[in-house]
């Protein structure tokens, strides 16, 4: 009896351990917040937890020591450490270096010796109780006090605050905590505001270094309705962007549920992180996972099986075993969402996409790289100069590398092709004059038809406002035209170079207004800057591509209403099946054009499908 005893711990200690999804680790993090109440098991802790764990399945559980100068005493995390280690969950630390999050993410003054003293006990406290441990969204400082003011002389508030906050984590954090505890690990989350990080102190290029690991906050919540104004594919490109700055050290996405107006944002957030491989999904946090599903979380065009179908998700569920029930908290949008995509992450090879430099601490045209995305251009932004790749993308940013124009030179001279946007030309044109004399003026255009490549005119409904590009006729081409009246300037410009060729595409004053571009002219910047990609698609706007190397693909709608796309192949490939359905599209032959980008790809396949409002579908072309 007691030998069987033994055998049933044994084999319920490794059942738990097991990773509960084939492609991913699922975390759930708790706030300081509720992990003060967690002493009380039986009517906090326990009713919760099991009304999580019942309708998602749950990996590991970071329990937050510190935030808004709350501090868990050792009491409650001794029970709340025994209560999810009973339960054979994988338990780490948290800490939230905020003196009042609501008081505009008040900061600790890491001038200021008192400060100091409280972060490095906070750090030895948190592990002294768990071997890895995180620091959440606020280890950057934006205080301005007369110390602080003081301390910092004739530096700019960037580098003082880039030099505070490696100097804090050396010496307040990781050294403190290594010291208490030589087997902790120390990890980073970084947020998602990652254009602007140098300004309060994050560090991308030295901390990530120096931490044992980092993660990366995927949240993008409502783009119209909150202040970030996110587009959503940001959730997949900076996980691709921190993945490139520490490789195999990004840890994971990070997502909340606030600001969704539907279930279907909530859930788009979760798969959009888990489509560029993150290793671990953490969900913030352990009070918002027990939110009551309402019926207003129904979305309008729900009842079309869409990618996350909310009379199906909400049928009766138990993942403890024991008596089925209908679905009761917003655990269940994400345990849903999971389940649907460890049907199919194990069959997509690594993420590719068209190379974006992004030097360390750049400023310039911020976040352009997701509205990219948000056309259907699959993004890989790198810190380093890609000097491998047959085509990059060259934003403003690119400005802060002072070498910029000499490496235009080289791609172009080795027969590649550079993109460069309106914003870098603006920055850079009496360097890039050896190339092809183009000039950013200060006249603006308001265009609403265009011009690509055919003697058709393009008509739209909505009127965008465009830089003015000159340039000298015949020594460089419109490619696409946005016209008004009776004339036009230059969206997409052609000059070549050498042996390669440069594209300067003209961004409109407000980003989303490319959004704005008929699926024309999106198909022909595609067309240019996907070349490399053995797919592009076709189609209107906020219609996106996710690529990897194995000729696996995603097309995913942030559309309210059924679409029509098409993807483009080359003639070597026979077919595309979609990998959830196994439907098989058969491709239909098209001739090369006669303008010049049009003439140069060859033959081509075009596979047309349907995208449901909200929605993905999954391929490999073969």
């Amino acid at each position: 009896m007691k030998y069987s005893a033994i055998l049933v711990l044994m084999f319920a200690s490794i059942f738990c351990n097991a990773q509960q999804y084939k492609n991913f680790k699922v975390s759930v993090y708790c706030r300081a917040y509720e992990v003060r109440q967690m002493g009380d098991t039986t009517n906090y802790l326990k009713p919760i937890w099991n009304e999580i764990s019942r309708q998602l399945k749950v990996d590991k559980v970071y329990l937050e020591t510190h935030r808004d100068l709350i501090i868990v005493n050792q009491d409650t995390l001794n029970i709340a450490k025994k209560f999810f280690k009973d339960r054979g969950i994988e338990l780490a630390g948290g800490i939230t270096l905020t003196i009042s999050e609501p008081n505009r993410f008040q900061t600790f003054c890491y001038s200021d010796p008192a400060d100091r003293r409280k972060v490095k006990e906070l750090s030895e406290y948190t592990a002294k109780n768990f071997d890895e441990f995180i620091l959440d969204d606020f280890f950057f400082t934006n205080c301005k006090d007369d110390g602080a003011i003081k301390d910092k002389g004739n530096k700019s508030w960037t580098q003082y605050r880039l030099d505070l906050m490696v100097e804090a984590a050396k010496t307040l954090i990781i050294g403190p905590a290594k010291a208490t505890n030589p087997k902790v690990k120390v990890v980073v989350k970084y947020p998602n505001w990652y254009e602007h990080f140098q300004g309060l102190g994050f560090d991308l290029e030295k901390e990530p270094k120096i931490f044992d690991g980092i993660y990366t906050g995927t949240e993008t919540r409502d783009a119209v309705l909150l202040a970030q104004h996110l587009q959503p594919y940001l959730g997949y490109n900076i996980i691709r962007y921190y993945e490139n700055i520490a490789p195999g050290r990004n840890g994971g996405g990070w997502v909340d549920p606030f600001g969704s107006r539907y279930s279907d944002r909530y859930a788009e957030q979760l798969w959009i992180t888990l489509f560029a491989k993150a290793r671990e999904q953490t969900l913030f946090d352990f009070r918002s996972l027990s939110t009551p599903i309402l019926a207003t979380d129904r979305a309008p065009w729900q009842g079309q099986h869409t990618s996350l179908d909310y009379d199906e998700m909400m049928q009766p569920v138990n993942l403890l075993g024991g008596k089925a029930t209908r679905p009761t908290t917003i655990a269940r949008v994400a345990g849903y969402t999971f389940e649907k995509l460890d049907g199919f992450l194990g069959k997509l090879g690594n993420p590719i996409g068209i190379k974006s430099y992004k030097p360390y601490h750049s400023l310039g045209e911020d976040f352009l790289q997701n509205y990219f995305g948000m056309i259907g251009l699959p993004m890989n932004m790198v810190p380093e100069f890609p000097t491998q790749d047959s085509i990059i993308l060259l934003t403003e940013e690119a400005k802060s590398d002072d070498k910029i124009v000499d490496k235009i030179k080289k791609q172009l001279t080795e027969g590649k092709t550079v993109v460069i946007t309106s914003g870098l030309l603006k920055d850079i044109q009496n360097k890039l004059n050896d190339i092809a004399e183009l000039r950013y003026t200060d006249r603006k255009a308001l265009v609403q038809d265009y011009t690509a490549g055919s003697f058709r005119l393009i008509q739209t409904d909505k009127p965008i406002l465009i830089p003015q590009i000159e340039y000298l006729t015949n020594d460089s081409w419109e490619i696409v035209s946005g016209i008004n009246g009776s004339n036009g300037w230059p969206i997409l410009h052609n000059a070549a170079y050498s042996k390669g060729n440069l594209y300067v595409l003209t961004i409109p004053d407000n980003f989303s207004d490319l959004y704005n571009l008929p699926a024309e002219v999106l198909n022909k910047i595609r067309q240019v800057m996907g070349a490399q990609m053995n797919v592009q698609i076709e189609g209107p706007s906020k219609i996106s591509l996710y690529m990897y190397d194995n000729n696996t693909f995603i097309v995913e709608s942030f559309l309210d209403t059924e679409t029509v796309v098409k993807a483009v192949t080359s003639e070597s490939f026979n077919s595309v099946t979609d990998i959830i359905s196994n439907e098989v599209l058969s491709g239909e032959l098209r001739r090369p054009g006669f303008s010049f980008i049009e003439k140069s790809p060859g033959m081509k396949k075009i596979y047309t499908f349907t995208l449901k409002p909200h929605s993905f579908r999954v391929f490999k072309i073969q």
